[in-house]
C-alpha cells in the first residue's frame, strides 16, 4: 500500500468532534484516515518540531529574512504590477534575477539541516505507522480503511484519525531529531515532510487571517461614551 500517494484532507487534520455515538455505528467495517493526518497530529512530531525550532532558531530567522528579501525582489520585477513576472520583465532586470538566484541558493543551504532533522523525525513515525494502523484495525474491526477524500459523504464515526493518533502517541511518545552520520532519507519520507510543511503553513495562514479579521472587527466597533 502506498501510504503517501495522497495529500492530507483538511477534515482529517481537524479531527472529529466527540459525539455520543457507540462505536458500533461504524459503517460495515469502513473507516477513513490518512498517514499524513496522523503524523501531523502526533505528539512526537509536535515535540520534535519544537526542539528543531529551538535548535535552529538562528537559521530559521535567517530563512524568514531571506524569504522577505526574495519577495521584495520578486515584486520589483513586476514592473506593470499585474501580479505576474513576464520573461521580458525578467530579462530587463537581469541583476535582480541574479540576486534572486543567489538568495535561493542561500535559502536552500540554510534550510537543509532543518529539513533533514524534520524528515528524520517523520521517518521514524513512518516506520511504525503500519503497526499503529494494524493495531487500530484489529481493535475496531475495520475491514476497509480509506483516505477521507475517497468518501463523498459519511458519518463522523468513519474517521478513526483520533484513534490512530492516540495509538501512535502510546507506541512512540518521542523521536530523535539528530540523524546518524551518513543517514539519507527515503523519498517517501521527504514527500511526507513536504506535505506536513504545507499543512502547517496552511494552518498558520488561516490563523493569521482569523487574527487579522478579529483585529479589524475590534477596531470597527464603536466606542462607548
Amino acid at each position: 500500500m502506498n501510504l503517501f500517494a495522497k495529500t492530507i484532507a483538511a477534515a482529517a487534520l481537524a479531527g472529529t468532534a466527540a459525539i455520543a455515538t457507540p462505536a458500533a455505528a461504524q459503517v460495515s467495517g469502513i473507516a477513513t484516515s490518512s498517514p499524513e493526518a496522523v503524523i501531523v497530529r502526533s505528539q512526537a512530531r509536535i515535540n520534535a518540531y519544537q526542539q528543531i525550532d529551538q535548535q535552529y532558531a538562528t537559521q530559521i530567522q535567517q530563512a524568514v529574512t531571506l524569504r522577505q528579501e526574495m519577495a521584495t525582489l520578486q515584486q520589483s520585477l513586476d514592473t506593470n504590477n499585474d501580479g505576474q513576472v513576464t520573461q521580458a520583465e525578467a530579462q530587463a532586470n537581469a541583476g535582480v534575477v541574479q540576486q534572486l538566484q543567489q538568495k535561493e541558493q542561500q535559502l536552500a543551504q540554510i534550510s537543509q539541516p532543518i529539513v533533514l532533522a524534520q524528515t528524520y523525525a517523520i521517518e521514524q513515525l513512518i516506520n511504525d505507522y503500519n503497526n499503529v494502523q494494524q493495531q487500530v484495525i484489529q481493535q475496531k474491526g475495520i475491514q476497509l480503511l480509506l483516505t477521507p477524500e475517497a468518501i463523498q459523504w459519511g458519518p463522523d464515526t468513519l474517521n478513526v484519525t483520533n484513534d490512530l493518533v492516540a495509538t501512535m502517541n502510546q507506541r512512540m511518545p518521542s523521536v530523535q531529531i539528530t540523524p546518524p552520520a551518513g543517514w539519507r532519507p527515503r523519498q517517501e519520507s521527504l514527500q511526507t515532510q513536504q506535505t506536513v510543511s504545507q499543512v502547517l503553513l496552511g494552518v498558520a495562514q488561516r490563523q493569521a487571517a482569523a487574527q487579522q479579521q478579529q483585529q479589524q472587527q475590534q477596531t470597527q466597533q464603536p466606542t462607548g461614551r
